[in-house]
């Protein structure tokens, strides 16, 4: 037996295939990185279904990695796998044995990965076991593809921000995917969908993107060209999956899955010709490319195939009904005697099963009509009021009468009869065409990578025009993304500045002054910028993050058993360990679960530490102690969101009006005020509060000289980003002019 243990229930797992292409990329991925990094793919993949070795999974010996994926992954289905299966050899082997030839460079990349090619193994033999089909020869796209050339966004922080899954409400669409989600197909989502959960970090391909978002935006006709060819295509990538797969049983089911697959084939290639021609004013280096592509012979040699066979009015349609129509009389006639038979006869059973209904309409002076459902075949359907029936209720020939309102469905001893009849006629014509179907596919799995080829070009475009469509209805001017879409009223919009020499910020502010609304707003917006998206910003300019950290809310753990300060403290360890000079670093709130006195020092230290790097770091604190540190660090800028005071009605009592508008220094603000606390209270915290900021200004306070120090770097700061980017000339010129004395 390939698994310890098979339960009945396995087989299902059918219903829930995922493509084999992604399983494939997921192993390889999952054996080859660290721990962490495991969780947060793993996440970005979502797997329906996780397999692992029996010898990582025993009760009394389980693995750390078993023990965070059964934690982090409480809902998905983990199946064991024996050990032996997991074969480095045995994966070299089936890698080379199915791997399309124009994808060979694979085995020069993964022949030294063991930990890779065992994984492969095992999965494509579970594959096998529970699909009951195996791969045909040079038939997969096997592609290796670890995280170096994306940035990296944590499990943690991707919740934090609510890139993909909104954190009140899983089914709400007010997250980052559901904002720039305009695309047509499942593949173009699911590419969406890891592009914001895996930026891009190369500047060139970014570049490229951006262009052409420009064109589509300019070109009104080249947008809504692609845009309504793309949004015929199906799931090219689940299409590719199934049909290189070989069954090892021929059953009803697997030759109707055959017969409907090469029709989506010929539906997919008879695409190709009009987005070529979409694609064939466009201007752009990238569009220009997937223009060429397109011009591959094999597009074409396929679907002559094809078409030798099938008829040319075989199309995908809507509605299962439909769909039987065209896969019955997919194969055109006179390619096999006995297959015409077969379809003459369903044919006249299908013609006699209306006429029935009809005569039975008339015998009973009753509005019944033909209808079908997959489940039940061909029924009776009847539109009536019970007080219009012979004693309220049906004649007693019909049996399984269920009714919703007014809308009657039934069948007869007699309709069953029939239906059965055309069941086994069915049973003939898909047995006959799907030999035919095996026998066309057998020719055409040489040509099949270059549809590989086409899936990447329509996801890609898909991406592009959902960003260009998301463009077109927002009116971007530097704000919150989400917010925006949201928002009863337009957002407050506000500058930021960052560079090596201003690369760490604390903003300070009273609760609700916008402080958390701010961060995430500058996180979501170097995402759009890495993954080639338009930004809501009149102008934007943005230094490539390689990893996005955030240190965000202040909720404890009850299932981990880690109070709000250990989570806290988990949280920064992880950034601290992490985080490197090209990081984005958001850090709202730390140090709050513990006492003022922990708090502030936590903060400055992890402050000071952070300091060392060249990351770029946003810190909101309430500790207005932490204000001071640009006493001694010239890179630390303050800024606050500003509140203005309004008295009340009665003029008896002062209220704060939140401007949300971010301005330079910090707050004189303090939380107790926008409080409902007595005056008294009040009046003393202040006195307390100034007291101990007072200590602290003495023992920080900026000299004359630390001032000059800290305006002098500052300004070499500027000319040196003056000098780095511009256009006037060479570099060395530039430092020349502002050397002179």
């Amino acid at each position: 037996m390939l698994l310890e243990e098979v339960k009945a229930k396995s087989k299902t797992s059918l219903n829930r295939k995922i493509s084999s292409i992604l399983m494939l990329h997921f192993f390889i991925i999952l054996s080859t990185l660290n721990l962490s990094a495991v969780i947060t793919k793993l996440k970005i993949l979502t797997p329906l279904e996780i397999i692992m070795s029996n010898t990582a999974c025993d009760a009394g010996n389980t693995t750390k990695l078993f023990s965070l994926i059964t934690e982090h992954f409480k809902n998905v289905t983990f199946t064991t796998v024996q050990r032996k299966y997991f074969n480095e050899t045995k994966g070299l082997e089936y890698i080379e044995q199915l791997c399309a030839s124009e994808f060979s460079t694979i085995f020069m990349e993964v022949q030294s990965k063991y930990y890779c090619l065992a994984a492969a193994a095992a999965l494509l033999k579970y594959v096998e076991f529970i699909q009951n089909a195996v791969y045909a020869p040079k038939s997969l796209k096997v592609r290796f593809q670890g995280s170096e050339k994306t940035a990296m966004i944590d499990s943690s922080s991707a919740q934090n921000l609510e890139l993909v899954i909104n954190n009140r409400d899983s089914r709400n669409g007010h997250t980052l995917l559901g904002v720039l989600n305009y695309t047509k197909t499942p593949g173009g989502s699911r590419r969406l969908r890891s592009n914001i959960l895996e930026p891009l970090v190369d500047a060139e391909t970014i570049n490229t993107r951006l262009d052409c978002v420009q064109e589509l935006l300019q070109d009104e006709e080249l947008f809504f060209g692609l845009q309504a060819v793309i949004s015929k295509f199906l799931d090219t990538e689940q299409l590719l999956s199934v049909l290189v797969q070989i069954p090892k049983q021929d059953t009803v089911k697997t030759a109707e899955s055959k017969i409907t697959n090469l029709i989506y084939l010929k539906h997919t290639l008879e695409l190709v010709e009009p987005l070529k021609a979409a694609l064939r004013s466009c201007s752009t280096q990238l569009l220009k490319a997937y223009y060429n592509s397109l011009e591959d012979t094999r597009f074409g040699i396929i679907l002559e195939k094809i078409t030798t066979v099938i008829n040319d009015d075989t199309r995908y349609t809507k509605g299962c009904l439909s769909m039987r129509t065209q896969k019955c009389y997919a194969v055109k006639p006179n390619i096999n005697e006995f297959l015409d038979i077969a379809r003459r006869t369903y044919t006249e059973i299908v013609d006699d099963i209306a006429g029935m209904i009809t005569q039975l309409a008339e015998k009973y002076s009753l509005p019944m009509k033909t209808s079908f459902s997959s489940a039940r075949g061909f029924f009776i359907q009847m539109n009536a009021d019970c007080s219009t029936l012979p004693n309220g209720q049906l004649p007693s020939e019909f049996t399984k009468i269920t009714k919703m309102k007014n809308t009657y469905s039934f069948t007869s001893a007699d309709l069953i009869k029939m239906n059965e009849r055309c069941q086994e006629s069915l049973r003939e014509i898909y047995h006959m065409t799907y030999l035919i179907a095996c026998k066309l596919l057998n020719e055409i799995y040489e040509h099949i990578h270059c549809l590989y080829k086409l899936s990447d070009i329509v996801s890609m475009l898909d991406m592009l025009l959902s960003f260009a469509h998301a463009c077109t209805l927002s009116d971007y001017g530097k704000w919150h993304p989400i917010l925006e879409k949201i928002a009863m009223e337009k957002p407050v919009s506000n500058n930021t500045y960052l560079t090596e020499g201003n690369n760490f910020v604390i903003i300070t502010g009273p609760n609700m002054s916008g402080k958390s609304t701010y961060l995430k707003q500058i996180a979501l917006c170097q995402i759009m910028a890495q993954i080639g998206s338009y930004v809501p910003a009149e102008y934007c300019s943005f230094r490539i993050a390689e990893q996005i950290f955030t240190r965000i809310g202040m909720d404890d753990d009850i299932e981990t058993n880690a109070s709000t300060f250990m989570k806290e403290m988990k949280e920064i360890t992880y950034i601290i360990q992490n985080a490197n000079d090209k990081s984005l670093i958001i850090i709202d709130e730390l140090g709050r679960g513990t006492s003022a006195e922990e708090g502030i020092g936590i903060c400055y230290a992890a402050c000071e530490y952070l300091l060392n790097l060249k990351a770029f770091t946003l810190f909101a604190t309430h500790f207005l102690e932490l204000c001071h540190i640009d006493a001694l660090y010239p890179n630390v800028e303050n800024y606050h969101f500003e509140v203005q005071h309004v008295r009340s009605s009665a003029g008896n009592k002062e209220k704060i009006a939140y401007t949300y508008t971010l301005s330079k220094g910090y707050t004189e603000e303090k939380n107790y005020e926008v409080s409902s606390l007595p005056s008294s209270i009040i009046l003393d915290a202040k006195e307390i509060t100034n007291h101990i900021a007072k200590q602290i200004l003495h023992r920080q306070k900026s000299t004359p000289e630390m001032m000059k120090q800290r305006a002098a770097y500052q300004l070499a700061m500027r000319l040196v980003q003056t000098a780095r980017n511009s256009s006037t000339g060479p570099q060395d010129s530039l430092r020349c002019i502002f050397e002179r004395p």
